[in-house]
């Protein structure tokens, strides 16, 4: 049967013709697994090429509100305020809300930097009067093994109390109210002061700064709590 009919071929070719049928009824069903083919883009966005990738935004978390300082100028017309205005025509670049975003700074740094013994850093804000009383307290917690800690949990209030020009020395008293935990701990590990508690505390610092000189530092010559 050399010149028969090709039955094989006939039956190879009907059985590939399945196959291909079966393999596009299961390419062509969706599995509910697969992304959507439309791409949804911002207005203004190109379109997306050959090389560029569409990514989908990343949505941030929103941060929890975090509790704003409340800053008290006084009004011009009070002695205080015509202070201030005096000091801003010896020095323009002088101004007080400006100023007490420089003091809320310096007051976070001195205070840590107090509590960690920072002599180096606390050497360039105070006045040298005030550096030694400082670091007299260190030296005395150092002395008797004893370490601080302070945390300033929150500043809820800065106020310029008062301020006063002596010549070109311009002297300006804030008042500082925060929540801070302070607690010295003894050489046993035991809390000898303070509390490992929350606390409001209110500061009253004297800042002072010679307006006709190029040091632009205010530094610190008096603190005391109220």
């Amino acid at each position: 049967m050399g010149d028969g009919f090709p039955i094989d071929l006939v039956l190879f070719g009907m059985v590939a013709v399945f196959l291909v049928l079966r393999l596009v009824s299961i390419l062509g069903k969706r599995t509910g697994f697969e992304r959507p083919t439309e791409r949804v883009t911002e207005p203004g966005t190109p379109a997306p090429g050959p090389n560029l990738r569409v990514v989908p935004p990343v949505i941030d978390a929103v941060a929890e509100p975090q509790p704003t300082t409340r800053r008290i100028v006084p009004e011009s017309a009070s002695p205080t305020g015509q202070a201030l205005q005096t000091m801003t025509a010896l020095d323009r670049s002088f101004d007080p809300s400006r100023f007490l975003d420089g003091a809320e700074a310096a007051f976070r740094i001195i205070v840590t930097a107090f509590a960690a013994g920072d002599r180096p850093r606390l050497h360039g804000l105070l006045s040298e009067d005030t550096y030694r009383a400082f670091e007299g307290a260190i030296s005395g917690r150092e002395t008797a093994g004893e370490t601080q800690r302070t945390e300033i949990r929150g500043l809820h209030a800065s106020t310029i109390e008062h301020a006063e020009l002596h010549g070109t020395v311009a002297t300006i008293t804030v008042k500082f109210v925060s929540d801070q935990v302070n607690v010295t701990i003894g050489p046993d590990g035991n809390p000898v002061a303070g509390a490992d508690a929350v606390t409001e505390i209110t500061d009253i610092w004297s800042f002072e700064r010679d307006l006709q000189q190029t040091d632009p530092a205010w530094r610190l010559v008096a603190a005391r709590s109220a």
